[in-house]
């Protein structure tokens, strides 16, 4: 065996009832890519879920700032499901279209396959079939957040050689070296996130937005969240310099306009981190978006830092608040008080956050949550002229609130992870329906009904 392996990494399909592109690609993987790239691995990179195929309907690369639907499938519902009054779908390319893509780059030596949501195992399932069938006797490696957060349910359903559970990128060189007997020798330090190479991005057809994850790891343990979970230990933080120098990169050379933070804590210690690189943003001039998806903390919110995100180009600003409650009454964490969430709305809408830039997350279908509940968080938000964003519910196993979830659950979610889909509110006491569903968007556009 060479000790230049040829790797193919994989990006799976998605099994659900709804999915689209909210700005959403496998950072992990493609910094594992860039990293077998550096030793000297021949890399190559399928996405399942590629809205830019050369075969798919022609998309804008800038419509809705990167954003936009999958292609989809209809499928038949996993077992137990059936009387769910929604259509379940693969999203993603068809199956031919990924045939033909895994016979046309070179016989890789192994194959790295990613998964993020647990419920999503099926189409996790279903993309290693495939590639099994058309690569037979080429090992499958599965990473990932299903791998590492429900390893012995994927070692025994998703079909792969080897499931590696855990932080993939320090495991990379023994994996590779047991499927390749190629030792690989990085020359920097696996652990430390400022010796990385970039993400290999540039593996996409097109790159329509950049992921940014500029922290890895939170230093709050909120019952219903598995960061602690998948990323233990201490808060890890890169150098504000290489995270400039990674956006400087791809808005120079390649244009890049949209870059969209992946971090849980962006904003935790702002002094030494975020606000060096948001100076360093604006001083640079450049003509770019900021986006946070995945929430920054309330409390962190001020007039510096409101003010700096907005000059640095910050459009889509969510915050973390989950819930209403305040004080003895909040029992999912103690991240945010009442006095907090008021000043950090004040300090946005100062900065010149319109209401269509900012929403606030709460949390829909938590154990024992009563409509009535979900109605007055909405209410409270909306009333300070934030929108409020429904981010339903999926039970995680690990977390403080799996207990209370698998008490209250509809579904024997122990048993298999595919009841967790936080499409089927698998918490609430009462069955799916639409009614439920168009009473909670209501709620959310602040309309009463």
């Amino acid at each position: 065996m060479s000790n230049n392996p040829t790797i193919l990494c994989v990006n799976p399909w998605i099994h659900d009832f709804a999915a689209y592109d909210f700005w959403a690609r496998p950072l992990g993987l493609l910094e594992i890519a860039a990293i077998l790239r550096s030793c000297g691995c021949r890399v190559f990179y399928i996405d399942c879920t590629d809205r830019f195929h050369p075969l798919a309907p022609v998309q804008r690369p800038d419509a809705r700032h990167g954003r936009g639907p999958y292609i989809k499938t209809p499928i038949p519902k996993p077992a137990g499901l059936e009387d769910i009054p929604r259509t379940y779908s693969r999203y993603g390319i068809p199956e031919q279209w990924f045939l033909h893509d895994l016979l046309s780059v070179p016989r890789p030596d192994v194959v790295l396959v990613t998964s993020i949501m647990t419920y999503w195992y099926p189409g996790v399932a279903e993309t290693i079939k495939t590639i099994k069938q058309a690569l037979p006797g080429v090992p499958v490696v599965l990473g990932g957040v299903y791998a590492s957060l429900c390893p012995d349910h994927a070692r025994m359903h998703s079909g792969a050689d080897i499931v590696a559970a855990g932080d993939a990128k320090v495991n990379l060189p023994g994996i590779i070296e047991q499927c390749t007997g190629a030792r690989l020798d990085p020359g920097f330090d696996i652990s430390d996130p400022d010796f990385f190479p970039v993400p290999a991005l540039d593996l996409q057809r097109i790159i329509p937005f950049v992921p940014l994850l500029t922290t890895r790891g939170c230093p709050f343990s909120c019952t219903y969240c598995a960061s602690h979970i998948l990323h233990p230990g201490p808060m890890v933080r890169r150098s504000p310099e290489s995270v400039v120098d990674e956006i400087a990169r791809w808005h120079e050379k390649y244009k890049v306009r949209d870059f969209v933070f992946y971090d849980d804590a962006l904003l935790v210690d702002a002094e030494n981190h975020f606000e060096p690189i948001a100076r360093s943003i604006i001083k640079k001039g450049w003509n770019i978006r900021f986006h946070t998806p995945n929430a920054i903390h309330v409390r962190e919110v001020n007039e510096t830092t409101a003010r700096l995100m907005r000059d640095a180009g910050f459009e889509t600003v969510r915050l973390g608040l989950e819930t209403d409650l305040f004080g003895n009454d909040r029992t999912l964490d103690s991240k945010v008080k009442l006095h907090e969430f008021e000043r950090a709305v004040a300090s946005l809408k100062l900065a010149g956050f319109t209401r269509k830039m900012t929403g606030a997350y709460m949390l829909v279908g938590l154990p024992n949550q009563e409509l009535e509940e979900i109605k007055q968080g909405f209410a409270f938000v909306a009333e300070r002229g934030i929108t409020p964003i429904p981010a339903y519910y999926t039970p995680i196993p690990g977390t403080a609130m799996w207990p209370d979830a698998v008490a209250c659950s509809r579904y024997d979610i122990e048993s298999d992870p595919v009841y967790t889909n936080n499409a089927l509110l698998p918490c609430m006491d009462i069955p799916f329906s639409w009614d439920i569903i168009t009473r909670i968007k209501k709620w959310a556009n602040s309309e009463e009904d």
